[in-house]
């Protein structure tokens, strides 16, 4: 696997993302940010501290003064880069992968890291590319300063709230944050533990919200939430413990932020065509950016949109700048004491048939190669090629694209029938090669075949 993505760098730690390759990365991150103010933070992966100390002791060597945040939720990162004013930083963390897995997510400017940025990166970890400087390492936590920042663009509550760290980097953070706005916070999965013993880091996948559910249930809460590994990322359930879509959260949100300003809404080429639709009645202008963390933040801050979300849970937000899975958890709060239950506000949005992602690994495919050849044989529906192939229609629209963090095809289709969900079904599988479609074929839920 290539540890150098579209988005960021990722690996099994130890394996593909050795001490000595995280040097070599460390060294040349460098190189590009050598000089200025870096702020480097790390979360609770067991293979955490020792990459973050690689990465603080690299950076330093190459000139950059390091501010040492500790071990930190994602979007405390952010905020230590807003409030410290540093030119780039660098988070340890693999975000919603499994547990063997880290990495590095970049920040090189006030621009989102590019595909360009991480593959020079990549052929700088080839050359050995180094600099020598007389860094320095500062350390600050900021925590407290996240929580009390965060809570100043929030409103106060007092809803009983469930909320499932997962184990991960907010099992300290949110609990804090939603008791000091008021809430009642049910505490579920909120030790940290690197080895992520009770689920997998990734609300966005619906059996990893079930004991979610039931203690929602349990403890008549008024709903729950799931962050991912590192916060960035979370996922909801209904006063009734029912996992819910992000498609429809970004569609509450997005109206949320609609009624009080008009403006662009950035949604991903992944969601449902409800989002577009809906956004467009409340007044809004859609944007569809490529599926991805950067790829959505480089659309948000282009369109200077009021808000941007991605159906894995990522969800950014202009008050903010950045995109932070407990402020989300903080507005969906605010929409159920304004509006009322969350699964009526939900149960309105119309909902047409959408699949799951079905996932492939690449079986030795040239990935490229394979969407170009995709491409081309559906070339006489005009696909749109922002993220992968999407053929579009009227009625609905299917798609196969690579994964930005993982060695997989996922695919997706909606239709506002049933039938016609099997016809762009069998449109797509058609264009691709035999052992992919092979492969597609026998993930295909019963509703496509």
């Amino acid at each position: 696997m290539n540890i150098f993505q579209a988005c960021d760098i990722r690996g099994v730690a130890g394996k593909e993302l050795t001490d000595v390759m995280a040097r070599r990365i460390a060294l040349a991150v460098g190189v590009k940010l050598a000089g200025q103010k870096v702020v480097v933070g790390g979360d609770i992966r067991l293979s955490t501290p020792r990459l973050q100390r690689i990465m603080i002791d690299g950076l330093a060597e190459s000139g950059c003064h390091v501010i040492d945040i500790g071990t930190v939720a994602t979007p405390v990162f952010y905020y230590a880069l807003k409030a410290t004013g540093a030119t780039g930083g660098v988070m340890v963390t693999a975000s919603h992968n499994p547990a063997q897995y880290n990495g590095f997510k970049l920040v090189l400017g006030p621009k989102p890291v590019t595909e360009e940025d991480v593959a020079q990166i990549g052929w700088m970890v080839e050359i050995n590319a180094c600099t020598e400087g007389n860094g320095s390492v500062t350390q600050l936590p900021v925590i407290a300063d996240y929580i009390e920042h965060t809570a100043s663009k929030a409103r106060p509550g007092s809803l009983k709230v469930v909320i499932d760290a997962g184990n991960g980097a907010t099992a300290a953070i949110a609990p804090k944050l939603f008791q000091r706005l008021g809430y009642e916070v049910i505490e579920l999965n909120c030790t940290p533990d690197g080895s992520f013993p009770n689920h997998p880091p990734n609300p966005a996948l619906a059996e990893n919200l079930a004991a979610l559910g039931e203690a929602v249930r349990v403890n008549g809460a008024a709903l729950g939430i799931g962050f991912d590994g590192d916060g960035d990322r979370v996922g909801f359930v209904d006063e009734t413990g029912r996992a819910l879509d992000n498609d429809d959260i970004m569609v509450l949100i997005a109206q949320y932020y609609l009624t009080r300003e008009k403006g662009a809404i950035i949604y991903d080429a992944k969601c449902s065509m409800v989002v577009p639709e809906e956004v467009t009645k409340a007044g809004g202008r859609p944007v569809m950016a490529r599926a991805g963390h950067t790829f959505s933040k480089a659309a948000f801050m282009r369109e200077n949109a009021l808000f941007a979300g991605e159906i894995s849970g990522h969800f950014f937000f202009r008050d903010l700048g950045y995109d932070d899975g407990m402020f989300s958890g903080l507005k969906v709060c605010e929409l159920v004491a304004e509006q009322g239950s969350l699964s009526t506000q939900v149960d309105v949005i119309p909902n047409y048939l959408l699949t799951p992602d079905i996932r492939v690994p690449y079986l030795g495919s040239d990935k490229t190669a394979v969407l170009e050849q995709v491409a081309a044989k559906l070339a006489v529906h005009r696909p749109n090629l922002i993220d992968g192939v999407r053929i579009e229609f009227a009625d609905g629209w299917g798609m196969i694209r690579a994964s930005v963090t993982e060695p997989l095809f996922t695919l997706r289709f909606e239709a506002k029938t049933a039938d016609r969900l099997k016809e762009i079904t069998a449109i797509l599988l058609a264009a691709l090669p035999l052992d992919v479609q092979a492969a597609v074929t026998a993930k295909l839920p019963a509703e496509c075949q």
